[in-house]
């Protein structure tokens, strides 16, 4: 576990702090990996442009192959490309990649334990007016149920850019999560990140002062985590909030120390609550570690157009609702769903 918490300052929190999708950090990340690694290669299935692939493609354009709307031959090349000793980034939209080729990643990446990064971009119902066909909100269940795959949502561009360039060191497959939508850059280039460590964000100013809840997020919803832990404290419900980004393999350890100090467990995702990341955290504590939990997440729809914050206030995942859900599990008040 890594603990940011004592570095965070109110600055976070002020009006003009910059903002970025997180799939931006894929771009700076993929040129940096390539720069540290020849062996890397970027393919992409018509979306150089929405994936930022194309920073990858300007800076190395012998090694970026353009497979056109074809992702399940995307897979399938790229597991070849890394059974000949490259190391391979397939970038489309997560609705394609992997929902068009799940059973290519599955056959012949995964169980090949091919070194191939699945980069899924313009995931979660933040991606707005493009609407129920491209919010991609089952993926992380989808691929965490596959052996030996890495599964990251990282939080912000920076820490994306981070993300990139580990699992391209990583030599096994992994699948990043990316958002389309701008949201605030709260890390920094110093801020730790390591595949499989969670972080903790935030906790009671007195070190030895237990917190009432403990909130879990991964991907972006971790800076509405902060923002809704500054609100309780406010109110006076001292809280720790831990960013997951690794979302297979778990920090279990980390979980574990924050989900038994605070006897109460709330989860965030831009995901379907089935099988996504808040189930990974309830699948684990409900091996012989007693807590309540709450998972905030989509509830079995299919997403909708509008803005990203109209969405999200719409399924739940804004700051209002994530300090209802908080203060109503601390208070032991049972919400509608």
């Amino acid at each position: 576990m890594l603990d940011l918490s004592a570095k965070l300052s109110q600055k976070i929190f002020s009006n003009d702090i910059e903002t970025a999708p997180t799939r931006d950090g894929f771009g700076t990340g993929s040129v940096e990996a390539g720069e540290k690694d020849a062996r890397v290669v970027v393919l992409c299935a018509d979306l150089a442009e929405s994936t930022r692939a194309e920073q990858f493609q300007k800076a190395f354009p012998d090694r970026f192959i353009e497979m056109g709307v074809a992702e399940q031959n995307m897979a399938t090349v790229a597991a070849g490309m890394a059974a000949a000793g490259k190391i391979p980034f397939i970038a489309s939209y997560a609705a394609f990649n992997p929902g068009r080729n799940y059973e290519q990643i599955r056959t012949t990446i995964a169980l090949n334990n091919m070194p191939v990064i699945v980069c899924g971009m313009h995931a979660g119902v933040s991606v707005g007016a493009d609407g129920a066909t491209h919010q991609m909100l089952e993926d992380i269940g989808m691929m965490r149920m596959l052996p030996g795959m890495t599964v990251i949502a990282p939080a912000d561009a920076e820490e994306a850019r981070k993300a990139v360039i580990a699992a391209a060191a990583l030599g096994e497959p992994v699948y990043l999560r990316f958002g389309r939508a701008a949201t605030p850059v709260f890390t920094t280039r110093e801020t730790p990140f390591e595949i499989g460590k969670a972080l903790i964000l935030w906790e009671p100013e007195t070190r030895n002062q237990k917190p009432e809840i403990a909130i879990f997020s991964t991907g972006s919803l971790s800076y509405a985590a902060l923002e809704a832990a500054r609100a309780l404290e406010e109110q006076g419900i001292d809280s720790v909030v831990l960013h997951v980004p690794t979302v297979k393999p778990l920090d279990t350890g980390a979980i574990l120390e924050a989900a038994e100090s605070a006897g109460r467990v709330l989860t965030l995702e831009e995901h379907q609550t089935a099988g996504g990341f808040g189930s990974a955290v309830a699948e684990f504590l409900s091996d012989g570690h007693v807590v309540s939990i709450k998972r905030l997440g989509i509830q079995d729809q299919f997403g909708q157009s509008g803005t990203p914050q109209e969405l999200l206030a719409r399924y739940g995942l804004d700051v209002t609702h994530i300090i209802e859900a908080a203060k109503a599990l601390v208070r032991d008040i049972v919400l509608a769903a």
